[in-house]
């Protein structure tokens, strides 16, 4: 099966690193033209260059902040001039950890304001300024990178963002599905990308070693994680919206439905 991407046009919000930049590059190698975001100038542009070296894809790298309105704004503008249009929109930006402690107590203010207006306002923003586009094309799809902290306990700040992200995506699709536009929501579980090795230090010599409680017994790569979103990037998805998609390797003992 064919993905029919080839010629679509895609934003990826955080695209520099990780799970982010694992999209970017899948979705390059399905011939999409790729525009990624950060608001690291040297991470998005080493990103874009190998993504371009290794899929002879040319990628755009824009610098943005997806926790400010004027810079998100700024951002879809430069990318629909350059690419001629959006098609696709990822939003994957979000900072780790989401909570410095696991207990409540450790939920201070500032910082679950800031977790908020970057992942969830932030994704938003990106939304509002990316769906014209999508609605003037009479065709688009949206993915949000949540995790699967939406639906189990990891931290206050953790489960709050990535609950509000599935909220946020079923009110969007229920919206924007009459203008044939799919929104759906991917939530991770543990990733092999440099972040989530970093914040498990004392496994850090032998990633291999990490414990996951997950049905496959071992931690997923972000390739892994890639090739769902891509799929639900793809006309091939019409039939999935407003949905959550499980990609961390199966959660055991629960029944969803």
């Amino acid at each position: 099966m064919t993905l029919d991407l080839a010629g679509k046009r895609a934003l990826v919000t955080g695209g520099g690193t990780g799970i982010g930049y694992a999209i970017a590059l899948e979705l390059a190698r399905n011939g999409v033209s790729v525009a990624i975001t950060s608001r690291r100038t040297e991470v998005i542009e080493s990103a874009a260059e190998r993504i371009t070296a290794e899929t002879g894809t040319k990628t755009l790298a824009v610098t943005a902040d997806t926790g400010d309105d004027a810079s998100v704004q700024k951002l879809v503008e430069t990318v629909v001039n350059s690419l001629g249009g959006i098609d696709i929109l990822v939003n994957n930006a979000a900072e780790q950890p989401a909570q410095h402690g696991s207990s409540y107590i450790d939920a201070d203010d500032e910082w679950f304001q800031r977790q908020i207006n970057v992942k969830v306002i932030g994704y938003l923003r990106t939304i509002r300024a990316v769906a014209p586009h999508l609605i003037e094309n009479k065709w688009g799809r949206i993915i949000n990178i949540s995790g699967t902290g939406a639906r189990q306990t990891v931290s206050v700040i953790g489960s709050v963002r990535n609950a509000s992200v599935t909220a946020l995506t079923k009110n969007i699709a229920d919206e924007l599905g009459p203008h044939g536009i799919n929104v759906t929501v991917v939530h991770p579980g543990p990733t092999r990308t440099e972040r989530y090795l970093s914040l498990r230090q004392d496994h850090a010599d032998n990633d291999q070693d990490i414990p996951v409680d997950n049905v496959i017994g071992r931690i997923v790569e972000p390739e892994e994680v890639a090739w769902v979103v891509a799929f639900l990037a793809s006309p091939r998805s019409v039939a999935i919206t407003g949905d959550g998609i499980l990609a961390g390797g199966g959660v055991p003992g629960f029944i969803y439905y």
